[in-house]
């Protein structure tokens, strides 16, 4: 079977597969550095601390390895070689998860966990700015949104099928499991992304002399600052960033407190947002197709938001689990916006670059959320009161925090992209 052409079925088989082994993986850690390697108060900042070590990795490595994508002319390859690491990586760590348990000391699996967290991470900072350019060169224009949708419901299918295998995995095979699920997948994304025919003329071309690491930085840094579309779209993620930041930091304990559900229904929440997504892409693929990536980026945020503030008042598990699918056709509004709106607006030298500054963003602004909803969340775990006759409680004031941010952005959003696209904008214009 292909979709939309050869090449992209390929890289969309790698997406599905890599993509499920990231959410076994993730929820996995998740629940493993938060349940069982570190106990009461501290477990929220654990949790917070594991997510703020992706946080930093991408802040720290991205930039440069835009600049690095962008001057290898194979993206082909350096895909491929971030799958290698990556497997070899997780691998790795799965063996030493595989030792019979009280071998390794707690305190050493959670430091080699933000380690290889880490590690990981920063690999990903060359291989997703690296797939976002082999998209655009096997992919026509006209079929970019298409293949966005492509993408969002490729994630929401690995959302469904991957955290639902998290806690069983965890709770009755363990975490090495988990940990060799995510390293195969890598070794199955390598494979497929091997088997990639690039056009000669898009791969092929000598690149020019490199103008060096910090001038090459800087021209991208540019061509992302002095563009209109690029700038708005990074400041509505900064400010939805720093809701989510603090909604992954807290949601185990909202489950566990404010829901009353047992810890193992966590991965559960991850598979209704697919479902969502799922359904989601199949609405507002067509959708952006007729109104554009600029209405519904917005509506997107402001939907978002919306739902999360519903949610924060839920006080039952199923209820939430419906509104949590709900979010899914919102987060596919502004997701699949993201890679049309800048490849139309961006000169193509400067994508790796330009690419490559979204997630360190991104990620500074969620370590906001998580630095100001960890602590946060320690303190005030256990607090409630009343606000005007409702019932009030400290995580659940958090997620209202996080919602309101979505709407805000969503907001800025309307007016920030209003304008018609333009040609793609020059570096430092």
């Amino acid at each position: 079977m292909r979709i939309i052409n050869r090449d992209f079925t390929l890289l969309w088989s790698g997406q599905a597969i890599s993509l499920t082994g990231d959410f076994v993986f993730d929820t996995t850690l998740t629940l493993w550095v938060g349940t069982e390697l570190v106990h009461g108060s501290a477990a929220p900042l654990a949790v917070s601390g594991l997510l703020v070590t992706v946080a930093l990795a991408a802040l720290l490595v991205a930039p440069v390895a835009g600049v690095f994508v962008d001057r290898w002319n194979d993206h082909r390859r350096t895909m491929m070689g971030a799958d290698a690491a990556r497997g070899v990586l997780i691998g790795a760590v799965a063996l030493l998860a595989f030792l019979p348990a009280g071998t390794v000391p707690d305190t050493v699996l959670v430091t080699v966990v933000y380690l290889a967290v880490f590690l990981n991470t920063a690999v990903s900072q060359f291989f997703n700015p690296a797939r976002f350019a082999v998209i655009g060169e096997v992919v026509p224009e006209e079929q970019r949104t298409r293949a966005a949708g492509i993408g969002q419901t490729t994630q929401a299918i690995a959302g469904i099928v991957g955290p639902p295998l998290a806690a069983p995995l965890l709770f009755t095979a363990g975490t090495q499991w988990a940990l060799l699920i995510n390293a195969l997948s890598y070794v199955g994304s390598f494979l497929l992304v091997r088997a990639l025919r690039v056009r000669p003329e898009a791969a092929g071309a000598a690149p020019a002399a490199p103008a060096g690491l910090l001038a090459e930085l800087r021209d991208g840094m540019r061509a992302a600052a002095g563009n209109r579309v690029v700038r708005a779209l990074l400041a509505a993620i900064v400010l939805i960033s720093v809701g989510v930041g603090a909604l992954n930091t807290v949601n185990l304990f909202f489950v566990t407190d404010n829901l009353h559900a047992d810890k193992s229904y966590y991965g559960t929440l991850d598979m209704a947002l697919g479902l969502g997504m799922l359904g989601g892409a199949a609405l507002v693929t067509p959708l952006a197709g007729r109104i554009g990536h600029r209405v519904t980026f917005p509506l997107g945020l402001v939907g978002i938001g919306v739902v999360l503030i519903a949610y924060a008042r839920m006080t039952a598990f199923w209820p939430a689990l419906v509104l949590v699918a709900l979010l899914g056709p919102a987060l596919i509004a502004v997701n699949m916006a993201i890679a049309p709106l800048v490849m139309e607006s961006v000169a193509k030298e400067y994508l790796g670059r330009v690419f490559s500054v979204f997630n360190p963003v991104q990620q500074v602004a969620s370590v906001i959320g998580m630095a100001a909803a960890g602590p946060m969340a320690a303190a005030w775990r256990y607090r409630h009161g009343t606000v005007a006759g409702l019932h009030v409680g400290g995580i659940d004031s958090i997620l209202t925090g996080s919602a309101l941010l979505a709407v805000v952005a969503g907001v800025y959003a309307v007016g920030a992209l209003r304008a018609p696209a333009a040609a793609p904008e020059p570096a430092g214009a």
